[in-house]
């Protein structure tokens, strides 16, 4: 292995470790607000949307596979969290209830508002930044995928 390829491989393991203790983070903070991952994600999703969005993007978006989301949608609709509502075709929005509107104020709101203050204490040439190479990684990977 070569010295360029070395530090690229250090680099690459230290990126994939920042990422992985990234996602343990946000598992931990929902544990401390008493949500399972996939509600977490869910109402994330939908709070980022104003309150509703197509359940096939909130899949997409939330990056979880459709069992484990109707699983869980099922389970904030019993609750009277979520609700469903017709959308073209086949497709439905999941909607926040107003009760579903006050469980993410205390909840992943707050996640938010932490998010807002970190990105906020950055100049905007960081941010910026942040968001443009996250972006470019993650097109390059998609891109890249598509040939395994």
């Amino acid at each position: 292995m070569t010295e360029i390829n070395k530090k690229t491989d250090l680099l690459n393991k230290r990126y994939n470790y920042l990422t992985m203790e990234t996602e343990a983070a946000y598992h931990d903070a929902s544990l401390k607000l008493g949500l399972s991952d996939s509600v977490s994600l869910i109402l994330y999703t939908l709070c980022n949307h104003e309150g509703e969005c197509l359940l096939g993007d909130i899949c997409r978006l939330a990056g979880m596979r459709k069992q484990t989301l109707n699983s869980a949608i099922r389970k904030l609709e019993a609750e009277g969290t979520v609700y469903m509502k017709a959308a073209d075709g086949k497709k439905k929005y999941v909607c926040l209830t107003e009760k579903g509107k006050v469980l993410s104020e205390k909840t992943v709101l707050k996640l938010i508002r932490i998010e807002n203050e970190i990105l906020e204490s950055w100049t905007e040439e960081e941010r910026e930044l942040y968001v443009k190479l996250a972006e470019k990684y993650l097109k390059s990977f998609r891109e890249k995928i598509k040939n395994l």
